[in-house]
């Protein structure tokens, strides 16, 4: 039975070893217009990066080799020139459902207390007109968060729901809501808004959703505000089990606040966004074995 024993673990091993996930480093450099960047979303090879400048932005570019290349399509979160969505925290948005961006608004200078929003946008709209003037549908407080709010659609059990992290150090969770109950919601709190939930780890500052693999990538920091941490989850068995069930943890050799990151089409390249004035886009090699 030992003998056995050995041979399972060992077969386990070497699973993990050869079988999961990694990424690296590749090539860094600067994209202004950004303001401190907070993420970046592909959707269909359009790369909208997002940032707080003196107002939120969002700006559009295409993919080149090793490289972002600038469409000159900007995008503000104002309406009727108000600045509404000043520190924009995540775009969740898939085709034929309701799109919504999240809003970390912070109530006082120690950053103990924080207001988390949650806007469900018309995103064509949007896009077409550049602002939020005629597209901004509903606005959620977010009060079942615990700190902060990062927008992503993920898929279980065939049904696609809105899930979101929180950033402290303290009782973190993943919660995922639905959106066609969000959408129309005064807070997060109202009655089926909140699907699943399950605890997770600190910093996270913004979520990505590998649709192809069923692994969510919780985006973090290894320490408040720096040092890049990936960390693939099993979406499934973490619902399951009310706890993170993790997969592997990538730590990268950078030192600045990881903001942002995402998959290119072929799968086998990310791109990372901090908020450095310089170097604030990374791409990295991936690979799934």
């Amino acid at each position: 039975m030992k003998i056995i024993s050995l041979i399972l673990i060992s077969s386990a091993l070497f699973f993990w070893q050869h079988h999961s996930p990694d990424a690296k480093l590749s090539n860094s450099f600067t994209l202004d217009s950004l303001g401190a960047c907070q993420g970046i979303s592909n959707q269909q090879g359009k790369y909208f990066l997002y940032g707080d400048r003196e107002v939120g932005v969002m700006r559009e570019y295409k993919l080149g080799t090793n490289t972002l290349i600038d469409q000159h399509k900007e995008y503000q979160f104002t309406e009727n020139g108000i600045n509404i969505i000043k520190h924009p925290t995540g775009i969740a948005y898939h085709k034929g459902l309701p799109t919504f961006i999240g809003n970390s608004v912070r109530l006082n200078e120690a950053g103990t207390a924080w207001k988390a929003l949650i806007y469900s946008i018309n995103w064509e709209g949007f896009l077409k007109t550049h602002t939020l003037d005629g597209n901004l549908i509903n606005t959620i407080h977010d009060d079942a968060c615990i700190q902060g709010v990062r927008p992503e659609y993920v898929q279980y059990k065939g049904k696609w729901y809105v899930a979101t992290a929180d950033y402290g150090n303290k009782a973190n969770e993943v919660r995922l809501y639905d959106p066609a109950v969000l959408q129309t919601a005064s807070k997060t709190s109202d009655k089926g808004v909140l699907f699943k939930k399950f605890k997770c780890g600190p910093w996270v500052q913004n979520l990505l959703w590998v649709n192809t693999k069923g692994i969510l990538i919780l985006i973090q920091n290894q320490v408040e505000g720096r040092k890049w941490r990936l960390t693939y989850l099993d979406l499934n068995q973490s619902i399951e089990n009310g706890e993170e069930k993790i997969i592997k943890v990538i730590d990268l050799d950078k030192q600045d606040e990881l903001e942002g990151f995402t998959i290119t089409d072929n799968q086998l390249q990310g791109i990372a966004v901090s908020s450095s004035k310089k170097d604030n886009i990374s791409f990295l090699n991936l690979s799934w074995k």
